[in-house]
């Protein structure tokens, strides 16, 4: 008789304590889900910050290309002391700041691209070379006093436009262009591909192709732009769904700054 209530008891528990785990296993599976979504739309957003002004491509719904960039600086743009001279061909010019003083993974290096004042259009576009020239020496000290100057060497190129302020960007050289793709359940980081009009898979050959999501069951990205004096937007819509039929839905947006 014992077992017997025993086991009524038991029943009986069970069945007030099968909705409480199943609850407490689905918000596990749910909280798991949202962590890859978020960890890959952080990294989606920090890549695209970093973005060339007026690189930002979308190929297709499924697709976000961009040229990203290391770092930065103004150049010398007077008639002495090594200027950038625009829409001569020009082998060098100084920058204002120390190279040495930047961060590592910022310094210029031997490989890394210079970008002058990037339109995005016909004559003045980072992926056709229009405006882009690769460094070809270390950065050595130009001037003496204050500021200090850097001067970067370049393989010799004729800049079409000047940029207003005297700004220009660097591509790193390990790294000159990415792109976010959703493929075969995938969320997909390509680099270093060669840019065609259709989106790079893991077939595309050169570059590198690493997974940022599995279980991607919808996927939509979406760039409104471009003005080439204001901010462009990128919209990122992902659903990530487990073998268990879990889903969760993540949005988000990145301002995307196009001012050359």
């Amino acid at each position: 008789m014992v077992i017997v209530i025993m086991g009524v008891i038991g029943g009986m528990v069970a069945v007030f304590m099968k909705s409480p785990i199943d609850a407490y296993l689905d918000s596990a599976r749910r909280a798991a889900l949202t962590d890859i979504a978020d960890t890959a739309t952080r990294r989606f957003a920090r890549d695209l910050r970093k973005a060339l002004p007026n690189s930002v491509r979308n190929p297709s719904s499924q697709c976000i290309e961009f040229i990203p960039t290391k770092t930065g600086g103004r150049y010398r743009a007077d008639d002495t002391a090594n200027a950038l001279v625009i829409g001569v061909a020009d082998s060098s010019f100084n920058m204002l700041g120390n190279n040495s003083a930047l961060p590592g993974d910022q310094r210029i290096v031997v490989g890394d691209v210079v970008a002058v004042y990037n339109l995005g259009v016909t004559g003045a576009d980072a992926y056709a070379g229009d405006n882009t020239s690769p460094v070809s020496a270390g950065a050595t000290l130009g001037e003496s006093g204050a500021p200090v100057e850097i001067t970067i060497a370049i393989d010799s190129k004729a800049f079409p436009f000047a940029s207003p302020s005297n700004r220009f960007q660097v591509v790193p050289g390990t790294e000159k262009i990415v792109a976010y793709v959703c493929s075969g359940g995938l969320l997909l980081r390509a680099a270093n591909h060669a840019y065609t009009s259709s989106c790079p898979t893991t077939a595309s050959g050169t570059g590198t192709v690493s997974v940022l999501a599995t279980n991607v069951a919808n996927c939509n990205l979406v760039y409104s732009g471009s003005d080439l004096q204001r901010n462009a937007l990128v919209q990122m819509s992902i659903t990530l769904t487990d073998s268990a039929g879990e889903s969760v839905n993540l949005y988000h947006e990145v301002h995307v700054n196009n001012t050359p």
